[in-house]
């Protein structure tokens, strides 16, 4: 009985395999586009360095911008605020100071202006939609953190215009554009390592149905690590190389001492920056990304050939002062409030003061 069931059990499985042999040409194929995998250009370490070099010239940029802000507060739920683009008048120079003038297009009405002149920063806000409840100038220190008073404004706010408010200004720092526009250069002290990746992207200068819309693009990683007092290696920055029709500088990313994302910088397509050829090869488009902070900021170079580079400015022109009378806010100030009052383990929206911006 065991024999006769293994027979037919072995008859049947030999007629579908032969059934289904003999039917391949009724077989129904489903194709699937596969991204495109784009030839890519070889360097060595020291063509990527000197590269990050090439743009560490740029000693100082004073340009006419568009300024597109995104507030991603809310991207944890799949959304995002996008504002309307405005004009930005930006004045940047090393080591790290910049001038921030935020205009209404068209009127160009003052929205903000804001400075740092390395150390610390001022923010003025001058426009806010109408009613002026939240015009203010905010003071703090770049090297601070405020999560902490971030945590609390969140946890304690529930008017949903004031949150709005405060992730779209007080988040808003000047500083956080310098390292974008300004890359600092190869450092000899700090330790250097070079690896490759592929990344499938869509490119959407190509037709939607072209078959370049989908590609495989090959970068050069260039992470760059500093040893710390125990010895350990911390990744302090992190270039991506695109590799395809040539080595362009396409992203920096820029990494806190807890190796988290600080700043996401992405270059746009290159070009020339002045009225000359010196500055050629440089992006005429810069998106700054800000994971902390719940933020993007795209830059874009109204008129390349009008940007001035290489002036000296002097210190004042990078500290603004509040010659508009308006309610000041210091941030550090308001720090030590917060964790003066908030107990172990516990957060300010569970007291019945709350600490908000008035």
């Amino acid at each position: 009985m065991f024999k006769a069931k293994s027979g037919a059990k072995l008859a049947l499985t030999l007629f579908v395999f032969a059934a289904g042999v003999l039917s391949g040409c009724n077989v129904v194929k489903t194709e699937k586009k596969t991204a495109t995998l784009l030839k890519v250009e070889d360097a060595a370490m020291a063509d990527l360095t000197a590269e990050v070099n090439r743009f560490a010239r740029v000693r100082s940029i004073r340009a006419q911008m568009d300024l597109k802000f995104e507030d991603n507060s809310f991207a944890q739920f799949g959304n995002k605020e996008v504002y309307r683009a405005a004009d930005g008048e930006i004045v940047v120079q090393r080591p790290g100071r910049i001038l921030l003038n935020v205009k209404v297009p068209v009127i160009k009405t003052d929205v903000a202006q804001m400075t740092s002149d390395g150390k610390n920063f001022r923010v003025a806000i001058l426009q806010d939609g109408g009613s002026g409840k939240y015009k203010k100038f905010v003071k703090g220190t770049n090297a601070a953190d405020y999560s902490k008073l971030q945590q609390d404004l969140d946890e304690s706010m529930n008017d949903g215009a004031i949150k709005q408010n405060v992730n779209a200004f007080a988040n808003l720092r000047p500083q956080h554009f310098t390292d974008a526009m300004l890359v600092q250069p190869i450092d000899l002290s700090h330790s250097y390592t070079v690896s490759t990746i592929f990344q499938v992207e869509e490119d959407e200068t190509a037709p939607k149905k072209s078959p370049l819309r989908k590609v495989n693009r090959g970068y050069y990683l260039l992470d760059e690590y500093v040893r710390e007092a125990s010895g350990d290696l911390r990744i302090t920055r992190r270039f991506w190389f695109d590799r395809v029709g040539g080595i362009r500088l396409a992203r920096q990313q820029i990494f806190d001492r807890e190796g988290e994302i600080e700043s996401d910088i992405v270059y746009g397509a290159e070009g020339t920056l002045g009225d000359t050829a010196e500055y050629d090869r440089l992006p005429l488009q810069i998106v700054v990304t800000r994971p902390r902070e719940k933020y993007a900021m795209k830059l874009t170079y109204q008129v390349p050939v009008k940007v001035k580079i290489g002036n000296e400015y002097p210190e004042t022109a990078f500290t603004l002062e509040n010659s508009w009378g308006l309610e000041e806010l210091d941030l550090d100030k308001k720090l030590q409030e917060v964790l003066a009052r908030k107990p172990p383990g516990g957060s300010l929206a569970n007291q019945n003061s709350s600490t908000r911006f008035h």
